[in-house]
């Protein structure tokens, strides 16, 4: 009797198959959807939700700030930006990437972390080299960066990262606190971008479900959701001061 040959299934989209399952969708979900035709299976629908949500985040983090970035450099002032913001918000941004790291989470849980370092990093330099304060700028660039390194390597116990972490929401809290603060006493957003504050507004709301479904780590997702919350109130004051503007501001106080 001849043996009995396997059967090997195959789908319109092998081409694509590696791309997938690296990316996008373990090969179980790969089999349930393009094998078996299954494209409701709920477990496998939120893997690939969370991981489209992570890639589109990360993806999106490469320029959420660059508008902000782009309005300090054409208006050559920072006026409305808490620079103690900043220290505060780049202090959340840093726990959470130094902490991700630390538990190897994967990349698209957290990655939009890094870009927004490096973006948070220029605003804070940009906000002292406008304030007449380059130097001051300059060496926080440095100090900043010497203490990522340190934060980043293996000397640094795995306590002192998670400690960090908790106090991210203090630190996101405060942070925001500080900056509606400023908005509120200036009455105007001043120079804040608002494509830059609502892209960090849903980004955290996005954020909320991929922590949740790609980490399970109930601190980042808390994190999260006290991110979303502050970064909404910002996102209400830009819409409120929308007609407000600090020129304007100034003529008002002149009549």
């Amino acid at each position: 009797m001849a043996a009995s040959e396997a059967v090997v299934e195959t789908s319109f989209m092998d081409p694509f198959k590696d791309v997938l399952v690296n990316y996008l969708m373990p090969e179980k979900c790969y089999d349930e959807f393009f094998l078996q035709f299954n494209l409701l299976h709920v477990d496998c629908l939120k893997i690939v939700i969370s991981k489209g949500l992570g890639i589109g985040i990360i993806l999106g983090s490469v320029l959420v700030k660059l508008p902000q970035i782009l309005k300090l450099l054409g208006a050559k002032s920072a006026e409305g930006l808490s620079f103690n913001s900043v220290l505060l918000e780049l202090f959340a941004i840093t726990g959470t990437m130094a902490y991700s790291l630390a538990n190897s989470f994967p990349f698209s849980s957290w990655g939009e972390a890094l870009f927004l370092m490096f973006q948070t990093v220029t605003i804070g330099f940009l906000i002292q080299h406008y304030g007449g304060k380059t130097i001051k700028g300059l060496g926080f660039l440095v100090v900043y960066f010497g203490l990522l390194a340190v934060l980043l390597s293996p000397v640094t116990p795995l306590s002192v990262v998670t400690t960090m972490q908790a106090s991210n929401m203090p630190a996101i809290i405060f942070g925001r606190l500080i900056q509606a603060g400023t908005n509120y006493r200036n009455g105007h957003t001043g120079q804040l971008s608002a494509i830059s504050v609502f892209l960090l507004f849903a980004g955290s709301l996005a954020r909320i479900f991929t922590t949740v479904q790609e980490t399970g780590d109930s601190l980042m997702a808390v994190t999260y959701i006290i991110s979303s919350c502050c970064n909404g109130v910002i996102a209400a004051q830009v819409l409120y001061y929308w007609n407000s503007s600090p020129a304007l501001k100034k003529k008002k106080k002149t009549q």
